[in-house]
């Protein structure tokens, strides 16, 4: 489950795994991005499938579009926004649990937390080596370049450019002074 992904992903493991025939996925090569940071990712196509959420008593099927992707699986399908939006379903990323609405009550699904972690370590796994070791390198010096400067003070406030400095109350004898962007009306 990923409220925050504007897609439903399926891989081609999983198809396979699942026996769905390949010729079942249609063409499109709409790249989608921020899978893998930095990269972009050109999905082998999409399919509809039916999808059913359901315990014993209590079920809801619908048909989602997912994009099918090549590259090696961590889970078997992310559930993005699109799937939230059809079931109408709500997520607490706490308790690892999706909940929507069913024709006998509420349905409740949900997974482990141990589970839900390895996952999560697999993911970065999978992503730290998907980037080469340049790129890696180049990552590093772009965050290098925007960390802070440990040498000066915190809290200290340093301005970049079109700055002056203010008298502020010339007539006590302790001057103080402001600083002011150069850019501000004059009001």
């Amino acid at each position: 489950m990923d409220g925050g992904s504007g897609l439903n992903i399926m891989y081609t493991e999983t198809l396979d795994a699942m026996g769905v025939d390949r010729s079942c996925i249609r063409s499109t090569r709409a790249p989608f991005h921020d899978i893998v940071l930095g990269k972009q990712a050109i999905p082998n196509g999409q399919i509809d499938l039916p999808i059913t959420f359901m315990n014993l008593s209590n079920y809801r099927i619908d048909t989602l579009t997912f994009e099918v992707v090549g590259f090696p699986p961590v889970y078997h399908a992310i559930l993005g926004r699109p799937c939230y939006a059809k079931f109408m379903a709500v997520s607490n990323y706490t308790y690892l649990k999706i909940k929507m609405s069913g024709p006998h009550g509420v349905i409740t699904v949900g997974t482990y937390f141990h589970r839900a972690y390895e996952c999560k370590v697999e993911s970065c796994e999978l992503a730290s080596a998907t980037l080469t070791s340049e790129e890696l390198t180049a990552i590093g010096k772009d965050i290098a370049e925007g960390a802070p400067d440990v040498k000066r003070a915190t809290g200290s406030f340093e301005p970049t450019k079109n700055v002056k400095e203010v008298l502020v109350n010339p007539d006590n004898s302790a001057y103080k002074t402001v600083r002011v962007g150069t850019t501000l009306s004059p009001k």
